[in-house]
């Protein structure tokens, strides 16, 4: 699909060129494609991949896009009844201790209730962090399964690693590029389509960026769980080693694994997935809310996420804000 390019994305891109911003734009992968993922450049030691991007210079430059103060939510309610990859529920429960029979608490009278819950924390919005995906046993930095997988809690590349989230949030429009309001399961977009659909925003893409995808398919909810979760339209594998080669943060979409399903070749599991978290350590971002902010045409904006410190989480329900 050929368009014409926009004043503002020619003015962009000589501004980066002018400003000494190319090395923002563009960043060598952490690990090259392998049968197990190679060790991180960022040494031996390093649980948090992609988030050495971050930094006070990045969350300044973010506060800047900050015009009106209009803040989105970019997360959907978790419930029930919210469709998750088989075998994962979630269940909430509300009591009131020491209230049976319409007890309360000491002259005050005070009454309150508390939640308990017996839930997947991959329900709804959520975040993948590193100790989720990895390749026949070994993960991101070749941390073996067997080294820090326990029952009770991963001991390395746990979530309450993941330092707060502070920098450029950039929305794509896949679903207006191609030209629908949903694009249908199976529906890949790689390199160039995201690199189209940037210049038709006229947005350029930067290291240190959280990129979310716009497909239509949150849409489905509440109307087709069972197509929501049939298969979905997503990031093909060259789109991923697009933006790891870019130096994104994380990677988001309004969908429920980020990822074209089913996948390009037909017979792998969850390959972007592999790319994306084992290989380079770049944060995955599922069910994310992006309609309102293509509906503003919202292409780039201040992106705030601080995740739950569960001490070895593998993930985390999340809520996500732009702010712009």
């Amino acid at each position: 699909m050929r368009r014409k390019i926009s004043t503002r994305w020619a003015t962009a891109v000589a501004f980066a060129a002018l400003s000494g911003f190319s090395g923002l734009m563009q960043a060598p992968a952490l690990a090259h494609d392998g049968p197990t993922p190679a060790p991180s450049r960022f040494g031996a030691g390093d649980q948090i991949g992609a988030a050495n991007y971050l930094s006070p210079e990045l969350a300044l430059q973010a506060s800047r896009l900050v015009r009106s103060g209009k803040t989105y939510s970019l997360a959907i309610p978790t419930t029930p009844d919210t469709p998750a990859l088989a075998p994962r529920s979630f269940r909430m429960t509300v009591v009131q201790p020491g209230q049976v029979g319409g007890a309360t608490l000491g002259q005050s009278k005070s009454s309150y209730n508390d939640d308990i819950l017996a839930a997947w924390v991959a329900v709804g919005t959520q975040i993948d962090g590193l100790g989720h995906v990895g390749i026949d046993n070994v993960y991101y930095n070749g941390n073996k399964a067997s080294d820090f997988v326990t029952a009770t809690g991963l001991t390395r590349l746990g979530i309450e690693g993941i330092p707060p989230f502070v920098t450029r949030g950039v929305v794509l429009d896949m679903a207006g590029y191609f030209g629908s309001e949903r694009l249908k399961e199976g529906q890949a977009f790689n390199r160039a389509e995201l690199q189209a659909a940037a210049r038709r925003q006229g947005v350029l893409l930067r290291r240190g960026d959280v990129v979310l995808l716009h497909t239509g398919w949150l849409g489905l909810i509440g109307q087709d769980n069972a197509r929501f979760l049939a298969g979905e339209p997503g990031l093909g594998l060259d789109g991923a080693r697009y933006l790891t080669e870019l130096g994104v943060v994380a990677v988001g979409a309004d969908n429920w694994a980020v990822e074209v399903l089913p996948n390009e070749k037909g017979n792998e599991a969850f390959d972007i997935h592999q790319h994306l978290l084992a290989r380079n350590g770049t944060y995955i971002l599922e069910y994310v809310r992006t309609d309102e902010l293509v509906r503003d045409q919202a292409w780039e904006f201040m992106f705030v996420l601080g995740t739950p410190r569960y001490a070895g989480g593998v993930q985390a329900v999340v809520n996500p804000v732009a702010i712009r």
